[in-house]
């Protein structure tokens, strides 16, 4: 039996870990979105299927038996299709999905449904630092006279999608105090960020707490209805049960 672990998160490297050191046959599958990721403790793919029909078809020749779904939260498109070919081939499918942030005493977050909402929010002339990944940034091209910074792991291969907008190359982790630093130093003024959870990542939002930096929080999509578990010691239980 051959699991597949869909990765991309820091809960995907836990589990290849866990999975090598209970000798359970299993392979992880990137997207490629970043460019040289790290190697996990086992085989590795990089790139997509070809779509529905090319997913298909891997599970059949792959000789996979189960996956598990360990994508970033807000892979949607990645964790529908996934679930869906699953229920409908009969093939055991687990999610794991990481609890969401929630606000602490001096947070002052808004929430807002979607990017191109956070235009209405933001006044002209602001500063602002986008911890949301470069694949959505277009959508933010209604932020007319702001400065805009988004934040990514590899160096730019394309402009900006909009003028006012620039890059910062940075690779995790982000302790506190370098993110109160860069903040400080690039005159900060919002941060906008997806609600992707997790203790690594959170560094930005304790940040702008302590600078008192207001964040705009795009919400997460709904969820696939499937079986779920928000951690790697469950998602191992779970690969063990098969």
């Amino acid at each position: 039996m051959t699991i597949l672990l869909l990765a991309g998160s820091g809960e995907a490297k836990e589990i290849a870990t866990g999975l090598a050191a209970l000798n359970l046959p299993a392979i992880a599958s990137l997207a490629g979105a970043t460019r040289a990721p790290k190697q996990l403790d086992i085989a590795m793919r990089i790139g997509g299927f070809g779509g529905a029909d090319g997913f298909r078809r891997y599970l059949a020749n792959a000789g996979i038996r189960a996956v598990i779904d360990a994508t970033h939260p807000y892979a949607t498109q990645i964790t529908n299709r996934t679930a869906k070919i699953c229920a409908e081939i009969g093939l055991p499918y687990l999610h794991v999905l990481r609890a969401p942030w929630v606000t602490q005493a001096g947070d002052d977050w808004t929430e807002i449904a979607r990017e191109e909402d956070a235009a209405a929010l933001i006044p002209k002339g602001s500063t602002v630092f986008l911890g949301t990944g470069r694949q959505t940034l277009d959508r933010f091209s209604g932020l007319i006279g702001c400065r805009v910074i988004c934040r990514q792991i590899d160096p730019p291969t394309a402009p900006f999608p909009f003028e006012g907008g620039e890059f910062l190359i940075g690779r995790p982790p982000f302790p506190v105090a370098r993110e109160k630093l860069i903040f400080a130093q690039l005159g900060i003024d919002w941060i906008v960020v997806k609600n992707a959870g997790g203790d690594a990542s959170a560094t930005k939002l304790t940040a702008a707490r302590e600078l008192g930096i207001p964040v705009l929080m795009i919400a997460r999509p709904a969820s696939p209805m499937a079986m779920r578990v928000n951690n790697p010691v469950d998602a191992l239980t779970w690969a063990q049960s098969l």
